[in-house]
């Protein structure tokens, strides 16, 4: 088998795949037989969060994966750039001046798979109820500025916004904005365990052993009405412990397609042409990671620690060192190819310096050396992870102003712990909800963010963001935007590290390859199909 590397261009500032994968275009599975995905992520219920795949609950990468695919949203995500198009709906738009009031109205014979019709108030109830549950996830804050929703008929809703938001079609594109059945869905509880119920492209089994998805079928809905054109009859899903058991799996041939989360130095050898079994697809990424502070904890509580934090850290040398060419240093939290983006990190500290750091530090009156525990998560961001957060260790404690220690743990158990505020520093990841500024600001800044961060500044909260979301042309919004990361580099709630591309390997007859991903990270299972071995 030839290795072909499809590097995909950036286009307008939206990062867009424009190659199909070897074995020309997607026609479909011409065998029959399922198209098998592997991944590392980890699909587990525990007592702290035992409704994983409900859409008011999910706020990760791999679960909003396995949503996407079953559980439809009134607006979707482009194949390529642009912004959102109609998918539950037939068409949507602002019916005023001021980005306040947002109409939909849905195709006609929509179904759920049970065969249930598909209602202007199931709309209403699936967006209601992510709102009343308000679950601690942080999820239902994408959905904060709506102020009231109304039905007129069966097919239409209309969305009154407490204030202006542009971006508010994007938000109706993420599994939080997913339709339920109201048959299936308690409109005050979650739905535990790993069901899913929806009129999405697929439907949605799950092989379950010790409360953790092993494997997940989608089947081809047969009562799909929607935007998305499914080029197979059925994909599975298979969750892998690391990066090299799936990458064995792929070369005995037991999967088709291998996702997130590949190593570096498998991608490199998938690069290099070494491997003969599978084909790299090198795509343009938004995904980042940064350190996040708890900003109460009496370690980190005074900004000027988190300064000298800025100050030492090196990311060039932490990309070089882990990542190689698959990665970039970031200076802010929105990365470098979104409209709006500002090296605010690098004007306010420059290239790392232990001097710069060690008057900070004294000025506040900071005695040295700080005593530090970064943690990580050891199964969710790739196995690269450990030696990262070794460098940043080593990095904080050669300056001789930081005496730091690390410690990893499985997301199952980090995520709930970081959420409860028991992590002074921790390490995270980041794959935004749809690719606007907003989305890489918000989410960390605002009421009920992300994080569960105490870090509350009223100017960015009461002014900026609103400020910024009235912009429809995002051009506009960008000295607003410039404005919150200028804050951010100065009081440094969160640290940005570094953003990323994203990778996909595939066997030579699987087609649509380049499309699997786009550049919010979303798995679009649809595009892949069964071709002809090149």
């Amino acid at each position: 088998m030839n290795r072909k590397t499809l590097v995909l261009p950036a286009v307008a500032g939206l990062l867009t795949p424009v190659l199909a994968a070897c074995g020309g275009s997607g026609s479909g599975s011409k065998s029959g037989d399922a198209i098998v995905v592997g991944t590392t992520d980890q699909f587990t219920a525990t007592k702290d969060a035992p409704a994983p795949l409900d859409p008011a609950y999910a706020y990760d990468v791999g679960t909003w994966n396995i949503l996407r695919q079953s559980v439809q949203t009134l607006m979707a995500q482009p194949k390529g750039e642009g912004d959102p198009v109609p998918e539950a709906a037939e068409s949507c738009s602002f019916t005023d001046s001021g980005s306040e009031r947002y109409a939909c109205k849905l195709r006609e014979g929509l179904k759920f798979a049970s065969g249930d019709a598909v209602t202007a108030q199931d709309v209403k109830y699936s967006i209601e109820r992510a709102l009343r549950i308000n679950s601690d996830s942080g999820v239902s804050a994408l959905l904060n500025t709506i102020d009231t929703i109304e039905t007129q008929g069966d097919r239409e809703v209309v969305f009154h916004l407490k204030t202006a938001d542009a971006t508010f079609p994007y938000k109706l594109s993420t599994p939080v904005a997913g339709i339920v059945n109201p048959k299936d869905y308690q409109k005050d509880k979650l739905r535990d365990g790993f069901e899913i119920d929806g009129s999405g492209p697929y439907t949605f089994k799950a092989d379950v052993k010790n409360d953790a998805i092993v494997s997940a079928t989608f089947t081809k809905n047969p009562s799909y009405e929607g935007s998305m054109k499914v080029n197979n009859d059925k994909v599975e899903l298979r969750s892998f412990n690391d990066a090299d058991a799936m990458s064995a799996a792929i070369d005995k041939g037991d999967i088709d397609v291998m996702t997130r989360t590949m190593s570096p130095a498998q991608i490199q050898k998938l690069d290099a042409g070494s491997d003969k079994n599978a084909d790299l697809v090198d795509m343009p990424g938004l995904e980042i990671r940064y350190l996040a502070f708890n900003t109460d904890a009496p370690s980190v509580k005074s900004k000027a620690v988190r300064q000298a934090m800025a100050q030492l850290i090196n990311r060039g040398e932490l990309v070089s060192k882990v990542y190689g060419t698959q990665a970039e240093p970031l200076y802010s939290m929105v990365p470098a190819t979104v409209t709006g983006h500002s090296n605010s990190f690098f004007n306010q500290y420059g290239n790392p310096s232990v001097d710069k750091a060690k008057s900070l530090l004294g000025k506040a009156g900071i005695t040295t050396p700080v005593k530090l525990t970064l943690h990580y998560t050891t199964d969710h961001y790739g196995s690269a992870t450990k030696q990262e957060f070794q460098i940043l260790q080593k990095q904080l404690n050669d300056s001789g102003l930081f005496d730091v220690s690390i410690e990893g743990h499985p997301w199952a158990t980090f995520r709930p712990a970081e959420r409860k505020g028991e992590y002074d520093v921790y390490g995270m990841g980041w794959f935004p909800d749809f690719p606007d500024a907003d989305n890489f600001l918000a989410p960390f800044l605002d009421k009920n963010n992300f994080l569960g961060s105490p870090y509350n500044n009223g100017a960015i909260q009461r002014t900026l963001i609103p400020q910024s979301r009235r912009e429809a042309d995002r051009l506009g919004a960008s000295k607003s935007l410039t404005e919150i990361q200028d804050i951010v580099a100065e009081d440094v709630p969160i640290l940005p590290l570094w953003q990323g591309k994203q990778y996909v390997a595939a066997r030579d007859d699987i087609t649509g390859v380049a499309y699997a991903l786009n550049s919010s990270s979303t798995l679009q299972l649809w595009e892949l199909g069964r071709g002809v071995s090149g």
